[in-house]
């Protein structure tokens, strides 16, 4: 018989994972290890640590984030300005020295955000003061020669409306406004890498994400149990502990026992002996991080102890095709290049067509920015993010695929093993943020009662 890690032993009748979660988010304290939300401090050191660097990168002398209340900034967090009500202008500076940070904030606001301590300057305005011809006067003043908004094809560095967009270039006039540039590069550059001290609260939070995971697989009961009963349990766990949904709450999880589904909801599929059951999930944590990571399992047949050997080729292929593409993840590969070596394995193994990237980046948003380990399914060439070259601090969410056909209630479907784990490029190449399935979880039969 096969070796087998303690973390992937047989869940069996009644198995929940030891350890007690149920008291991690009181009162909000010591969740995870955390006596309090870390995020204040952090977004400081990125200000202060990386964004400096992501200017000079992204070739931009200056950057304007434009808040308001309601419908507000998707970096409204991530530069203090979340709790902004009347328009307020979050203006960065960048000269040898460093970086001038200046806010031009209604007064309302304006007591909080010096409280907070996260700016060189807030600027207070009067009430009935254009807010617009001030932020033109320091433009002028400071004279950049480049200028970045949030204007993007990109929604995280797009969020400028038309109309503020309008009444900015009016004040700047058209010198000034002859200057302006999209954020994307500046956004990608600097929200792409994280800093030690969120790599370490993604790897709790992913190792919370997986144990959850095979809490949820403990409660299977063969031929009673369905997908969205697994769905549920995931989602009574996440109220307990506080936490909150890393992409759309109606497709957060996912679980699937049967064909191919892409991004979609749980169904009342029962499952079955014979399945392989994929549960898609992903938690963010403190209202910053998210997490995505796949665990795999299959339900044994009455007598059986192990899976069948075709069972268990597919999932030695998928897990073959993980370890490629961490391998091939180090400073400077293009995203593209990691997406062609796992590629280049599936095909030696005879998986069928997976439409898929590899992977993608994960942290703030499930789906965050920078390179995408994607592409080779689609073109010859690296194209946009998949030409992008992967940085160390850089966090991935990515799978390894296995493909195949198979006959579903008498019509012709596809099955893919995609075992999502998450890691973090290093200095010299990439690693795990948490141990990864080494083996299927199993499921046996068992017996159920009828209430």
């Amino acid at each position: 018989m096969r070796s087998k890690s303690p973390s992937w032993m047989l869940l069996c009748v009644g198995l929940i994972i030891a350890v007690d979660l149920s008291q991690a988010s009181e009162q909000g304290k010591k969740f995870l290890g955390y006596e309090k939300n870390p995020w204040p401090e952090i977004r400081r050191q990125r200000i202060q640590q990386l964004l400096p660097a992501a200017m000079q990168r992204a070739e931009v002398d200056a950057w304007m984030v434009i808040c308001r209340e309601n419908n507000n900034d998707p970096l409204a967090v991530h530069v203090g300005g979340e709790n902004a009500g009347g328009t307020a202008v979050f203006l960065f500076l960048r000269s040898e020295s460093g970086i001038r940070s200046i806010v031009l904030s209604p007064s309302g606001e304006a007591t909080a955000l010096k409280d907070m301590g996260l700016h060189d300057e807030v600027s207070i305005l009067k009430r009935g003061s254009e807010v617009w011809q001030q932020t033109a006067t320091l433009l002028r003043e400071s004279n950049p020669g480049s200028i970045a908004i949030n204007s993007s094809a990109r929604a995280a560095a797009d969020g400028l409306s038309y109309t503020q967009r309008n009444h900015l270039q009016a004040a700047l006039g058209e010198n000034l406004s002859a200057r302006l540039v999209s954020s994307e590069e500046l956004v990608v550059q600097w929200l792409s890498v994280k800093l030690p001290e969120e790599v370490e609260i993604m790897r709790r939070a992913a190792a919370l994400t997986e144990q959850l995971e095979l809490e949820a697989y403990g409660t299977i009961v063969p031929g009673k149990s369905r997908d969205a009963d697994v769905a549920r349990y995931l989602k009574q766990r996440m109220a307990e502990l506080g936490v909150e949904d890393a992409w759309a709450p109606d497709q957060n999880p996912n679980v699937n026992s049967g064909p191919d589904r892409g991004h979609s909801h749980a169904t009342d599929k029962v499952i079955q002996p014979g399945d392989f059951i994929q549960t898609d999930f992903g938690i963010k944590v403190f209202g910053i991080w998210s997490t995505d990571v796949q665990r795999f399992a299959y339900v044994l047949a009455p007598g059986e102890t192990e899976p069948p050997a075709d069972a268990q080729r597919k999932w030695e292929n998928a897990r073959r095709g993980s370890r490629i593409a961490l391998a091939a993840m180090r400073p400077d590969a293009r995203g593209f290049d990691v997406d062609k070596a796992q590629r280049d394995w599936m095909a030696q193994v005879g998986s069928v067509y997976v439409m898929w990237g590899t992977g993608h980046p994960v942290g703030y948003w499930a789906h965050d920015v920078g390179p995408a380990l994607s592409g080779a399914q689609r073109s010859a060439e690296a194209k946009g993010a998949t030409a992008r070259t992967l940085q160390p601090g850089q966090t991935f969410a990515f799978d390894g695929f296995f493909s195949w056909e198979y006959q579903y209630r008498g019509q012709k479907a596809i099955k893919t093993i995609s075992v999502e784990e998450m890691a973090v490029v290093t200095q010299d190449g990439a690693e795990y943020l948490i141990p990864p399935q080494e083996e299927l979880v199993l499921i046996h039969a068992r017996p159920f009662t009828q209430k």
